[in-house]
């Protein structure tokens, strides 16, 4: 997803170093040409061949380095530099940058770059959270930096609080969201729902469905790193909230009809990739219900269609798109609901397809709109995402 961009890789003398390497080899997985940048005192935490090692590249520190006599070398890395990331940046160097001061290689190197620039503060909590700190992080955002938050957790100073490295599958999600995509969605508010409803039987039993919820990730991942506005309404599930996008817990199809309500009216573009439940009990015990030796029946009543809510409300020039899982009669059953609900385009799949099922990685498209058919092959639940997005755009 980097293919072809060179990513800048600043490292300053903290202990989060270590994070750093696992990074700079996922950035590599990612085919981003990784320059790293180190100051004098990070190569006393991890040695500059490390980083080498992992990215193919001689690691930089000294900006008088004589092999380098036939070029001015931090103006040759800022100039094809896509993206800078500073990570861990100590209290040191967010000083230093804030002000413009350029005494090493790291700094002389990004005052020079014009590109996307980030910045990971990583330090204790008494020195991230020194009003002279927080002043100078202030004058980095003022000038268009992205300040990523550090964690909070236990810090090597042996105390807890804010100012831990965040995890590299953060750092690399910081990466992929400036660079991986073209920002063609830029200013667009897009609403995604995904996963399953759980709807309650006593205190202790729910009914609910096999939705892991990855599609309807997936999808508010593609739209944020193409620049979207992006709120995500989400079941119950084990995945991890997506980064740049504004998510939104539910348990019930009350709890998700409500919550949809709620944003659909500002957004552009409604995708609703959830499995949201079709039936509910129609009381819910107050007590755990005992077995015995008896059958038992549990009297059902049906959920708020939002779907179909949306269809009636849609206001022009929003677009929605909702999804359709079959087991037989895909097209047959999936263009009715097209047409009955009112949507502009259905993305339909059959469970029994190998590949398109619930629990996986991958999935089998079928993009139905009023005119046509776009038959997708199996491909990944993150490129059915891109390729859903494009046909939408193409579509407004």
């Amino acid at each position: 997803m980097l293919n072809g961009k060179t990513i800048v890789l600043g490292v300053t003398g903290g202990i989060a170093c270590f994070k750093v390497a696992a990074l700079a080899s996922m950035l590599k997985k990612q085919r981003a040409d990784v320059q790293v940048i180190m100051t004098e005192n990070a190569t006393k935490f991890v040695t500059p061949l490390t980083f080498e090692q992992l990215t193919g590249n001689k690691a930089l520190v000294d900006t008088f380095d004589r092999n380098f006599v036939h070029s001015v070398e931090h103006i040759a890395v800022a100039d094809r530099a896509d993206m800078v990331l500073i990570a861990p940046a100590t209290a040191n160097v967010i000083a230093k940058l804030a002000h413009g001061l350029a005494d090493d290689m790291l700094t002389t190197t990004v005052l020079a770059c014009r590109c996307k620039k980030a910045i990971a503060p990583a330090m204790n909590t008494g020195m991230y959270e020194n009003p002279v700190t927080q002043d100078n992080i202030e004058t980095l955002r003022h000038y268009g930096w992205e300040i990523v938050e550090p964690a909070t957790g236990r810090l090597a100073c042996g105390t807890s609080g804010k100012g831990r490295l965040p995890e590299p599958e953060d750092l690399l999600e910081v990466c992929l969201h400036a660079l991986s995509h073209e920002k063609d969605m830029t200013g667009k508010r897009v609403l995604v729902t995904a996963g399953p409803t759980q709807e309650a039987i006593d205190p202790v039993r729910y009914l609910t469905n096999h939705s892991s919820g990855r599609m309807g990730y997936a999808i508010a991942n593609a739209a944020a790193r193409r620049g979207a506005i992006v709120t995500l309404v989400s079941g119950p599930t084990a995945l991890k909230k997506p980064a740049y996008v504004n998510t939104v817990d539910v348990v019930t199809a009350e709890d998700m009809f409500e919550a949809v309500m709620r944003y659909a009216p500002d957004s552009d573009i409604i995708i609703k990739a959830a499995a949201v439940a079709d039936y509910r009990p129609a009381s819910v015990s107050d007590n755990k219900l005992k077995k015995s030796d008896d059958a038992l029946s549990i009297p059902l009543e049906r959920t708020k269609d939002i779907l179909g809510t949306l269809g009636k409300e849609k206001r022009k020039g929003q677009f929605l798109c909702g999804f359709s899982m079959e087991t037989e009669h895909m097209l047959e059953n999936s263009r009715a609901k097209l047409e009955k609900k009112n949507l502009d385009m259905i993305a339909a799949n059959n469970v029994k397809e190998a590949g398109a099922g619930f629990q996986v990685d991958t999935n089998i498209l079928t993009l139905i709109t009023n005119d046509g058919e776009t038959a997708l092959p199996l491909m990944s639940k993150d490129a059915a995402a891109d390729a859903l997005l494009d046909a939408i755009l193409k579509r407004m």
